[in-house]
């Protein structure tokens, strides 16, 4: 037994003194052979990361194979002239965890601005109806309206989702591995890029449209960027995993969670200051609702629903569930004096619906597989899903009825997105072979099918900016509500709604809306002809909104 206790060290000091000689080894050879792309601390500079983030979906034998051979239509070249031996010494090197260091000084070095560059006009006919396209399997990005694309560009590794300015003339894309990139529209251009961070989640823009607020993995950090020149305003260290950032449009705030802490972050985006709230679990994921009044999130890796009242600072309703919901997918819309939101469950064959405000959970309807995103758009009677085969699912907003559209056989379907009047419906086939199929989001006819190398998300302003989450809502709101004595731009019954808002304020509208009766001197009427709604606070906000988007320059 004694033999034994001695002989155990040194057997473990003998393998570790290999291991440790192999990575020596290694790292010779990394930076004699890769440091010039991957960079010296592997942090990556023309080319990717090479850091176990990165690495943990490749074998050992995958990367054998990618050092040896190269990577066809890439930048990556083939190494011959390296034994399998030495191979496997790079790779037991970079699949070693290691300290990264992003300094504010790195961040200025990787600037890189194209205001010179050639511009040239898009033929742009509504800003609200473009569509930011991401062609994954060629890493390009389009810029198209309705059917046509006006252009594309080169953004490699794009994750984390695209941002319009609040005008929609400019477009943010952020990469995977850090980089933040900016599209002129109005310009026609590739306006330049920057890199934040080695690792980043996810990117979102404070109200105005001034800073870039980037949430990072490594290093752990929040940064914040002149939207402008890309100049970092601020690094902000952050001890755990975020979540996400996102910002809020009816305050000059940015809201984070993290996956590892029971922690909100407030971030006050004038001052850069951070004030964090206790919470009772993690949120791994988790959305804002349309008037930014909860955080709706999940905890316990996916097994409970949470809402958080921001206001409150308190969590006012749980629910336990199965398969975590994909909350940041989520969709919104209103039926009959209620609000509603579906969410699909990572896994499982079925999407949710809940009820918002009164916080209940509705129904639970099958899909038929495995799905990963649901969109709906005040237009279309349904919700759009995947299930992850080759039909687009559909689920009717009034019956819950489930129905599907074929579209090519042994292709995956994936993620939809609308047009900005939601008359198109955007759908992926996410394949090396796919294609973008475009449909009629009412009569769901396919009107043009686009070839595209694994196409994935498509970014939309009024589908995904916040500040448009009441305004189309609020549509919904003015069909049950309005829609028998007001129309949008003509006079009916009642003066339109065009009329409405270029000739009084806000505060006058919805005066006018609460309490009619006491206000119809005021505007002019010697009668009051309008019925009291008795609006709740989300309908008045949502139709108010709703109303404010034909408010034109000229008064008239």
């Amino acid at each position: 037994m004694k033999r034994i206790i001695v002989l155990l060290p040194l057997t473990l000091l003998i393998v570790f003194g290999a291991f440790a000689g192999e990575l020596a080894k290694g790292s010779q050879l990394y930076q004699k052979y890769c440091a010039s792309c991957h960079g010296e601390d592997r942090a990556g500079t023309v080319a990717p990361p090479l850091l176990p983030l990165f690495l943990k979906k490749y074998s050992e034998k995958k990367l054998i194979n990618i050092i040896k051979n190269g990577l066809p239509a890439t930048q990556m070249p083939a190494f011959p002239q390296l034994t399998d031996q030495q191979i496997k010494s790079i790779v037991a090197y970079i699949k070693t965890p290691v300290k990264i260091k992003w300094s504010q000084e790195r961040i200025i070095q990787s600037i890189s601005l194209n205001p010179d560059k050639k511009t040239k006009k898009l033929p742009v006919k509504n800003i609200k109806n473009i569509v930011a396209v991401v062609e994954r399997g060629h890493q390009k990005v389009w810029i198209m309206e309705g059917t046509t694309i006006y252009d594309k560009f080169t953004f490699k590794n794009v994750h984390g989702g695209l941002k319009f300015s609040p005008s929609g003339w400019k477009i943010y894309i952020p990469s995977r591995d850090g980089w933040v990139g900016r599209y002129d529209i109005d310009k026609g251009r590739f306006y330049g890029k920057v890199r934040a961070c080695v690792y980043l989640r996810n990117i979102s823009l404070d109200r105005t449209g001034k800073y870039i607020l980037v949430s990072c993995w490594l290093p752990r950090s929040i940064v914040i960027l002149d939207a402008e020149n890309f100049e970092p305003q601020k690094v902000i260290k952050q001890e755990g995993l975020i979540s996400a950032i996102y910002e809020l449009w009816s305050r000059d705030e940015a809201i984070f969670s993290f996956r590892d802490k029971p922690l909100i972050g407030f971030l006050d985006t004038k001052t850069f200051e951070i004030t964090y709230k206790k919470i009772k679990e993690p949120y791994e994921d988790f959305f804002i609702d349309p008037f930014e009044k909860y955080i709706v999130g999940t905890s316990r890796k996916g097994s409970l629903l949470i809402v958080y009242d921001i206001d409150a600072d308190r969590e006012i309703f749980s629910y336990p569930i199965e398969g975590m919901p994909h909350l940041a997918s989520a969709t919104f819309w209103y039926r009959k004096g209620k609000f509603y939101f579906a969410t699909p469950h990572i896994g499982k064959p079925y999407i949710t619906i809940w009820q918002m405000y009164n916080w209940k959970f509705g129904k639970k309807i099958d899909i038929g597989g495995n799905g990963f995103f649901v969109r709906t758009h005040p237009t279309t009677p349904y919700l759009w899903t995947d299930n992850g085969g080759d039909k687009v699912v559909l689920v009717d907003k009034n019956s819950y009825r489930v129905k599907t559209i074929e579209t090519i056989k042994g292709k995956r379907v994936i993620h939809t997105e609308f047009s900005g009047d939601g008359n198109l419906a955007y759908v992926s086939l996410y394949n090396r072979d796919g294609a973008l199929m475009i449909y009629d989001s009412i009569t769901l006819k396919l009107i043009k099918k686009i070839p595209a190398s694994i196409p994935i998300g498509k970014y939309n302003i009024i589908n995904k900016s916040r500040k448009y989450a009441p305004f189309l809502l609020g549509k919904d709101v003015f069909m049950e509500k309005c829609w028998g004595c007001h129309h949008q731009t003509r006079e009916a019954f009642g003066p339109s709604f065009k009329w409405i808002v270029n000739h009084r304020d806000r505060d006058t509208i919805i005066s006018h809306i609460m309490n009619p009766e006491a206000t119809y001197k005021q505007l002019g009427y010697k009668r009051n002809a309008m019925p009291r709604l008795n609006l709740s606070p989300e309908e008045l906000d949502a139709v108010v909104s709703y109303m404010m988007e034909f408010k034109d320059a000229e008064g008239n």
